[in-house]
C-alpha cells in the first residue's frame, strides 16, 4: 500500500514538473523580442497615414515598423502580446479615416487565411535602427 502511495506521489510530481517546464518554455518564448535595436528620434504621434506607409515589418508579437515613403521609420510597440504575430508576420486592418492610429486594432492573418487575433496599436515612434537584430 505505501509502495502505490509513493508511486502515484511521485507521478503526479513529474507531471506537475512536467507542467511548470511546458509554461516555463512558452512564457520565454512568448516574451522574446527580436525587433532590430533602434534610437528613439522623435515624439511619438497618434496616427500615421495610410497613403504614405510604404511597407511594414512585423519582428515578433509586439512590434512592427512602418516604412513611410519619406524613409521615415515608425515603430509601434504593441501594448499586449499580439499572439501569433510574430509567426505569422501578416496583418490587416480596417480603418474608416485615411489613418492608422493608436487605439486602432488589427488582425493577425494565418497561414491558411483565417482571421487569427484581433490586437490594439500603440503610440506610433519615430526611430533609427543602430543595430543588427537581437
Amino acid at each position: 500500500m505505501t509502495a502505490r502511495i509513493a508511486t502515484a506521489s511521485l507521478a503526479a510530481l513529474a507531471l506537475l514538473t512536467l507542467g511548470a517546464c511546458a509554461r516555463g518554455e512558452a512564457a520565454d518564448e512568448r516574451d522574446v523580442i527580436r525587433a532590430p535595436q533602434a534610437q528613439v528620434v522623435g515624439e511619438p504621434v497618434n496616427c500615421v497615414s495610410l497613403d504614405r506607409i510604404e511597407r511594414t515589418q512585423v519582428h515578433d508579437d509586439y512590434t512592427i515598423d512602418f516604412h513611410m515613403r519619406n524613409n521615415t521609420i515608425y515603430r509601434n510597440t504593441l501594448p499586449a502580446r499580439c499572439g501569433s504575430l510574430g509567426f505569422e508576420r501578416r496583418f490587416a486592418y480596417q480603418v474608416s479615416t485615411g489613418q492608422l492610429c493608436r487605439l486602432d486594432m488589427i488582425r493577425v492573418i494565418t497561414g491558411n487565411g483565417i482571421d487569427g487575433v484581433t490586437c490594439g496599436l500603440g503610440p506610433f515612434v519615430p526611430i533609427e535602427l543602430t543595430g543588427q537584430p537581437r
